[in-house]
């Protein structure tokens, strides 16, 4: 670890969980430089919903790159680029009622989507500020970073953040948010008019919290009542994660002005964002928004690739039944548990426990990590995150559940002796 420590920047944070060297990856594993098998619930953050090294989409990259296609294209129209547009629309665009959405490509990080979309709703409505909520993550650039709640993250931006509204998040089963976001933003308020509502159906960083869906539908009305767009960031949330490949499918009657997509967009964790934007919210001159590394075509060549996956029926059902599945088993779990010890969270492929304790969380995850799972904490330390890639097959998600069960009950046991139910998730 002696290079990283005196040559890496101080700002590193996962490798402070996880110290252990990588050399191979692929599936659902990581192994270490000792040749330590270790379980990945992590998953590059979300960027690695098809686990390591997928092989149809590393042949697809590695084919293109054998027959000298151009790399790096700035927005030149590529063949790369017009096979993942074309397969984009028919695949996920026009199934989901968003065959008029157009497709911006900002540069490599979700961070860019979400500045794109702020900047172009302001363009849009002439209007600045924007509406947030608490516990959301958008990024850390200064204008994502306005949009983001961290305490951590907004107290390094050495300059005041502006033109963005913090309101409480609508969660499911939470009472009232639906009047008090009606309160926030009625024409007598104290909330300037927005030029949009920013949201993430799940809340990753703010401890998995999940939007109702009844919260969503109003806020669409009042965007609508309001003359303001309605902004998704999908980025974490979005292909497939959630048991959908947009995160708010399951809502009816809702439709984002546009959608903020990266991390596992490009199917294998290479550098990737997209801005969905609907056809008549796109007032962009051309060049008005740009940047270097928007032609990335190995990411445009992955992206095509992993579409084949969402063209497979007994795909589209795996990742339906894995996100039923992990929900049972993690509520399973929380039932072991002493009452008031944890409680499930999440949706979907996208679930943990929410401890009471944020050091016994953090004990956990360290436990699970000498287990040789990886799996993150969020929502201020005490939400134990999970996720498994959606390529796990349901035999090896029960071995790893059980295995992740064990060390659950054995690290509470000997921190907070009390009752538990024997209901052990069989391995």
């Amino acid at each position: 670890m002696e290079i990283f420590e005196h040559h890496e920047s101080q700002v590193r944070s996962y490798c402070r969980s996880f110290p252990a060297i990588f050399e191979r990856a692929g599936g659902t594993y990581l192994w270490d430089t000792d040749g330590h098998r270790y379980v990945d619930l992590l998953c590059g953050a979300g960027a690695l919903n098809y686990g390591h090294n997928p092989r149809p989409i590393v042949q697809a990259v590695t084919n293109y790159l054998a027959d000298g296609g151009p790399i790096q294209s700035l927005d030149l129209y590529t063949s790369a680029k017009a096979e993942f547009l074309s397969r984009f629309s028919s695949e996920i665009l026009a199934p989901r009622g968003l065959g008029d959405f157009v497709v911006q490509f900002p540069g490599p990080a979700g961070t860019l989507a979400v500045e794109a979309a702020m900047k172009l709703a302001r363009k849009v409505t002439g209007r600045t500020n924007v509406i947030a909520f608490r516990g959301g993550f958008h990024g850390a650039s200064l204008g994502s970073l306005a949009a983001t709640t961290s305490p951590v993250l907004r107290g390094a931006a050495g300059i005041p953040l502006s033109g963005v509204t913090i309101l409480p998040y609508g969660s499911t089963g939470v009472p009232g948010m639906v009047d008090a976001l009606k309160r926030e933003l009625r024409a007598t308020g104290h909330v300037p008019p927005p030029a949009a509502i920013l949201l993430e159906t799940v809340q990753g960083e703010g401890g998995l919290s999940v939007a109702s869906p009844t919260w969503l539908a109003e806020v669409r009305r009042i965007a609508d009542r309001i003359g303001a767009l309605v902004i998704v960031d999908d980025i974490q949330a979005g292909c497939g994660r959630t048991g959908t490949f947009l995160s708010f499918e399951h809502v009816p009657d809702f439709q984002p002005d546009m959608v903020c997509l990266s991390k596992s967009l490009s199917g294998m964790g290479l550098p990737m964002a997209a801005l969905l934007i609907r056809r008549d919210r796109d007032v962009w001159a051309p060049g008005e928004h740009n940047g270097t590394f928007r032609g990335h075509n190995l990411a445009f060549v992955a992206g095509s690739a992993a579409l084949d996956y969402w063209a497979d029926a007994s795909f589209v059902r795996h990742v339906t039944e894995l996100a039923t599945k992990i929900e049972s088993d993690i509520a399973e779990l929380a039932r072991q548990l002493p009452v008031g010890t944890a409680v499930p969270v999440g949706r979907g492929s996208w679930s943990g426990l929410r401890f009471a304790d944020a050091e016994l969380a953090s004990e956990i995850r360290a436990e699970l990590f000498g287990a040789r799972i990886i799996a993150e904490t969020c929502g201020g330390g005490h939400v134990l995150k999970l996720m498994p890639p959606l390529t796990i097959t349901r035999a090896e998600w029960s071995a790893v559940v059980g295995r992740l069960s064990e060390v659950v009950l054995d690290t509470t046991r000997r921190s907070q002796p009390g009752d538990y139910l024997d209901l052990r998730v069989p391995a």
